[in-house]
């Protein structure tokens, strides 16, 4: 069986949301031994944003720059490890009421159509992903953006990847959420309460 773990956040050691998706990842190899794990760091090794060269080269136009040219090798196996990975751990920090945008650069890689989804006759989506997949979604935030908090109507952050996520096909997600975080006396209540959720994990 294999892992794909994603972490997103630029903050290193400080980070909350690294922090728990590390437990998730610790919890998941100690339920299934032998748990093979691709780990990507997108913030030490962010991959380019789409540009015309790389819209180009899905159509068959090879680029000539060489930053693109690596980058594209870099990438292609994105999209092979998200079909072959049976757990997937996605650490998605709250930046300016969305996700960071070295998360949102691996999401233009795995959101192919033909690939990892497709229109059916009557426009209707449909994702690729094969079934089966359980996602972990690990969610970090300074402020309180649930429903029923003033804030709510701002968060863009778990929302926009859960409907990608369901985009393409994966529809079995937690959400571990640690939110509250920059608030005052928040901060270690919620991370606590987030790691209690990991270590209640079963699956």
């Amino acid at each position: 069986m294999k892992l794909l773990h994603i972490d997103s956040s630029v903050l290193g050691a400080n980070s909350a949301s690294r922090q728990l998706t590390a437990a998730v990842a610790e919890r998941l190899l100690a339920l299934h031994l032998g748990l093979e794990v691709t780990y990507h760091d997108l913030a030490a090794a962010p991959p380019l944003h789409l540009s015309p060269a790389h819209v180009g080269a899905w159509f068959g136009h090879a680029p000539t720059d060489a930053a693109v040219l690596a980058d594209i090798a870099k990438t292609d196996h994105y999209i092979p490890e998200l079909m072959a990975a049976d757990f997937i751990v996605i650490g998605a920090p709250m930046h300016n009421f969305g996700i960071p945008s070295q998360l949102k650069a691996w999401i233009d890689r795995v959101v192919i159509n033909g690939k990892t989804f497709k229109y059916g006759e009557n426009g209707a989506p449909m994702g690729l992903v094969p079934a089966g997949k359980k996602v972990f979604l690990v969610s970090a935030r300074g402020g309180l953006y649930t429903p029923g908090n003033p804030a709510a109507p701002f968060e863009h952050q778990e929302s926009h990847v859960m409907a990608v996520l369901n985009f393409i096909g994966l529809t079995d997600v937690t959400v571990i959420r640690a939110e509250g975080l920059a608030m005052p006396g928040q901060k270690e209540p919620s991370l606590e309460a987030a790691l209690g959720q990991i270590a209640a994990l079963t699956a």
